[in-house]
Parts: structure tokens; C-alpha cells; sequence
């Protein structure tokens, strides 16, 4: 049953598809309203200062292998590897932002995107600046929804028992 507005029997909500809602934004990111600018802007900021103490939880992990004297190959081997799981991650989480992952996918890196996660805050950081991470990608499957949506519904006009018949 479709909740009505109580003038005419016309429902609250728009007929066709509707926007799906971006974390952090909701559906704000359609037209640009709603608080939408100081969110991204309070989003680039909180996103950099949690790599920020991030970066700075990784350091006093570090202090503390120097401090157990375990060697520097395992010091180098700690860098290098979260050094690649945060470029990996960058590059899979700026890819997921114009493109769906493939979930097998996105199933199997969970370890590495956990170990790279300053790499993927990065990523949301850099990419608040231009846009709602994600914004652009929804933003081509909602048009071309809607664009479908009034193919669809443009194409059957008028009463079918009035069209003349053929002789």
C-alpha cells in the first residue's frame, strides 16, 4: 500500500527508480543539497586524520620491534610490507570508486585491504576533493536508469481502444 499525501490520492515519492544512498551521504549526493558540501569537506578531514593516527599507531608499533632488538629484517620486512598493502589498497579502493568490485574478489583481498588501510583512507581523502567517493559511478547507473525508466513509460501513450484500426 503507497502511503499518500492526502491531496488527490497522489503518493509522497516519485515514481522509477530511486538513487542508492552513498555511507556518510545518503542520497544527498544527487543534487548536491542537504549539507552535502560540508560533508565531503568534514569527511576529507576526518579521513586524513585517521590515517594521520593511523600512521602514528604503525610508528610506536615500529618503536616497539626496535625496542625487542628483533633485527632490522624483520624492521625492513614490517615496512615493506605494509608499504605495499597501503599502495594496494589505495589502488583497489580508487578503483572501487568508478567501478562495482567483483565480490570473489573484494572476498579475497579483505586481509590485504585490512593491513593497507591507511592506503584506502588516502584514497577517500584524494578522492573528496573531486567528488563523493562513489558519486560518479551511482550517478551513471542512476541516469541511465532513469533514462530507461522514461523509455519506458513515454513509449505507451493514450487509450489503445481509440487507435483506429487499419482496413
Amino acid at each position: 500500500m503507497s502511503t499518500e499525501n492526502g491531496t488527490n490520492g497522489i503518493p509522497d515519492t516519485q515514481a522509477g527508480p530511486r538513487p542508492e544512498p552513498l555511507r556518510f551521504y545518503g542520497t544527498t549526493w544527487v543534487n548536491h543539497d542537504d549539507g552535502y558540501a560540508a560533508r565531503r569537506v568534514g569527511l576529507a578531514v576526518g579521513s586524513l586524520a585517521v590515517a594521520a593516527a593511523a600512521c602514528f599507531v604503525l610508528r610506536v608499533a615500529y618503536q616497539g620491534l626496535q625496542i625487542a632488538d628483533i633485527g632490522s629484517f624483520v624492521s625492513l620486512l614490517m615496512i615493506v610490507m605494509f608499504a605495499i598493502c597501503s599502495a594496494l589498497a589505495f589502488r583497489h579502493t580508487w578503483s572501487g570508486f568508478t567501478s562495482r568490485p567483483d565480490p570473489d574478489r573484494q572476498a579475497s583481498a579483505r586481509g590485504l585491504l585490512a593491513i593497507g588501510f591507511v592506503g584506502s583512507l588516502l584514497a577517500y581523502f584524494f578522492r573528496t576533493f573531486t567528488e563523493a567517493p562513489g558519486e560518479k559511478l551511482h550517478r551513471a547507473e542512476y541516469d541511465r536508469a532513469r533514462e530507461e525508466y522514461e523509455k519506458r513509460t513515454t513509449r505507451r501513450s493514450g487509450n489503445p481502444m481509440k487507435k483506429r484500426r487499419r482496413k
